[in-house]
């Protein structure tokens, strides 16, 4: 989990001690019923290796995602709940929210990012998922103008509520979503 924490921290642009503040609520999720995790690392033979900086004596992490079945006694369930049912977005909160997979963190070390790294490791977190849909929040951008953004709109994702913010966090974020599979 350390070297996963600081890929999200590199990828986020966060100082080192939000790793240890995330880490007891990642050991929580990996509790919750249908979770997975996938995992990128660079080969050794991998052309990034002789400019990243990254650890150059074995295989280093340079992306991780995961993610769970979405429930009702979820926090992030009942934040997207209640804006939907105040009339925010575009989709009724029982149907956006039944029978879905939240992709909860997808992180990409900046170091690697634009290699492809984000589809691949979304590509295999949803291969073969038993649920009807997937959601995901990010930080909205000005203009969707980032990698991140790129990515979920290249595979298809759309606006579930835009410009929303949740419980503690000041920024406003977007919740995206598609139907299952990819």
């Amino acid at each position: 989990m350390h070297e996963a924490l600081q890929i999200y921290v590199a990828a986020m642009g966060y100082p080192p001690s939000v790793a240890r503040r995330r880490a007891p609520m990642w050991a929580e999720h990996a509790l919750r019923p249908g979770w997975k995790a996938v995992a990128a690392v660079l080969e050794p033979d991998d052309p990034l290796r002789g400019v990243s900086k990254l650890a150059p004596h074995r295989a280093p992490l340079v992306g991780i995602a995961y993610g769970y079945s979405g429930a009702p006694s979820q926090w992030w369930y009942r934040q997207v709940w209640a804006a939907l049912e105040s009339g925010q977005g575009e989709f009724n909160a029982e149907r956006a929210l039944e029978n879905y997979f939240e992709l909860t963190e997808l992180h990409v070390h900046p170091d690697a990012q634009g290699m492809g790294v984000g589809q691949a490791l979304i590509t295999a977190l949803l291969d073969a998922r038993p649920e009807n849909s997937v959601l995901l929040s990010t930080p909205e951008i000005g203009a969707e103008d980032n990698r991140a953004w790129r990515l979920y709109r290249r595979l298809g994702f759309a606006d579930v509520l835009r410009h929303f913010q949740f419980d503690g966090d000041p920024r406003p974020f977007a919740v995206l979503g598609r139907e299952l599979p990819l």
